[in-house]
């Protein structure tokens, strides 16, 4: 048995034991990766330490420590209220003003997970508020980042672009950036409805002040992503207790209560205060730090929490238990993993595979399928980087389109970073406060097996079957 195949089964093994033992996921997969590099992959201690996620380590505590900060505090009440006010208190819009808002951000130049480490925390503190579904807004946030992520001044729609010119293969920009868009319109607008999207526009329009209508003749919350002990009233905070395979049995993060002479004024409405006003502009310097400087997301945010500690202890005493470090262990165990299989050439041995195929669109929507796979637990630029160059030697046969299989590989490797594996997925799951992680982990994991069966068939179906290039 080879040692690509060999790391392949281990990874299923993990899996199986994950999903049927109260073991963290990412526990054994660093064991998976120790027997593994060491045994099959000769790999040393560093070798295999080389997988280890760091930015996104530093990324998850970073910015779970800012925002829980702002939970103390009830800066993300008063900033929730704001975004009631301003679509006149229709919540069903809420999803959708987050799903444009990321959308924007990575259109004008932002990585994708540093647009959702900004918004996701925002979105999914409303979600709670007004008993919509966390994995609806969760999803909308991640979709959003991925609609606008191949602008021909984005990141991901430069490095893609300038992969294909380097190829020498036909290309359009703006074919990608619509590729892109649409599809993540489309998915967008079904998980709106399938999630309680219709309930929300039935509500009609709540004040901001009244608590998110939780009392008791206010709906539940609604569609599959609805988590436990959502919290009642401003500054209202419930537990879920996590005991699956990616909380090894642990409690769930608890948002911190602010202190009620903090909290509103005498009209029932979150005020400002100095904590506030700090809280607010340590955001902003967060997102002017990230998109303008492009200084790393994770260090900026550990920074500014740091010095809102320093300021006012009081509020901050709490913030880092209320770091999602059940999700940190989660992520960086199986990306460690995922590195050793990168190392030892597992990757790439799938790919080649597929490439030598001698059906041209059998072995198209074989990659997009391996594309979808793997960058739900890796790079999705690094994925698309290694597979466009695999697909060259069929494309030059002229059977299929470049421009149509281009974007079907982008497409099909950045719509599954809802994957509670990928950075974006992992920053959602981190983010949401009040909620069963354990359930939500399970919810974001079979929406992302949903969105890796099914989206590459039809991408392919509509991009590639065609000719499109």
């Amino acid at each position: 048995m080879s040692p690509e195949l060999i790391s392949i089964l281990v990874l299923v093994v993990v899996f199986v034991i994950a999903t049927t033992r109260s073991v963290n996921m990412g526990a054994l997969a660093f064991a998976a990766a120790f027997g593994v590099g060491t045994l099959v992959a000769d790999l040393d201690a560093d070798g295999i330490f080389a997988g280890f996620p760091g930015d996104l380590f530093v990324v998850l505590v970073g910015v779970t420590y800012l925002f829980a900060i702002a939970r103390a505090n009830g800066t993300t009440d008063w900033l929730v209220h704001a975004a009631v006010r301003l679509v006149r208190g229709r919540v069903a819009l809420i999803p959708w003003v987050m799903f444009a808002l990321t959308g924007a951000l990575t259109a004008i130049g932002a990585v994708s997970p540093a647009a959702v480490a900004i918004v996701a925390p925002i979105a999914l503190s409303f979600a709670t508020r007004y008993s919509i579904s966390p994995l609806l807004m969760g999803t909308m946030v991640v979709h959003g980042a991925q609609a606008g992520g191949f602008s021909p001044i984005s990141i991901y729609g430069s490095i893609v672009n300038g992969i294909v010119e380097r190829e020498h293969l036909p290309g359009s920009e703006v074919g990608l950036f619509l590729a892109s868009l649409i599809a993540n319109l489309l998915i967008a607008s079904v998980l709106f409805v399938v999630l309680g999207g219709r309930k929300l526009w039935a509500r009609g329009a709540v004040a901001p002040e009244d608590g998110g209508g939780l009392g008791k003749d206010a709906e539940q919350p609604t569609g599959d992503g609805a988590g436990a002990g959502t919290g009642a009233g401003t500054g209202g905070s419930g537990t879920g207790r996590a005991s699956g395979p990616e909380a090894g049995g642990g409690t769930a993060p608890t948002a911190v209560a602010v202190r009620p002479e903090q909290d509103t004024d005498g009209a029932g409405a979150t005020r400002l205060t100095p904590a506030r006003i700090a809280t607010l502009v340590a955001l902003a310097a967060l997102v002017v730090a990230v998109l303008g400087f492009d200084l790393d997301a994770g260090l900026t945010a550990v920074s500014l929490a740091v010095l809102l500690s320093t300021a006012w202890p009081e509020d901050s005493r709490r913030a880092v238990g209320e770091i999602a470090w059940s999700t940190v262990l989660l992520i960086c165990g199986v990306l460690t993993y995922v590195g050793v299989l990168e190392e030892m050439g597992t990757i790439t041995w799938a790919g080649e595979g597929v490439g030598g195929i001698g059906v041209p669109l059998l072995a198209a929507v074989l990659l997009c399928y391996i594309g979808a796979i793997v960058s739900a637990f890796a790079s999705s630029v690094g994925i698309m980087g290694a597979l466009i160059p695999l697909a060259v030697p069929f494309l030059a046969q002229g059977e299929i389109g470049a421009i149509g299989m281009v974007a079907a590989l982008a497409v099909s490797a950045t719509v599954v970073d809802v994957s509670p594996f990928s950075t974006n997925g992992a920053l959602v799951l981190a983010a949401a406060p009040d909620v069963d992680r354990d359930r939500f982990f399970r919810q974001l994991m079979m929406y992302g097996g949903i969105v890796v069966a099914a989206v590459p068939a039809l991408v392919w179906l509509v991009l590639v079957v065609p000719g499109f290039g």
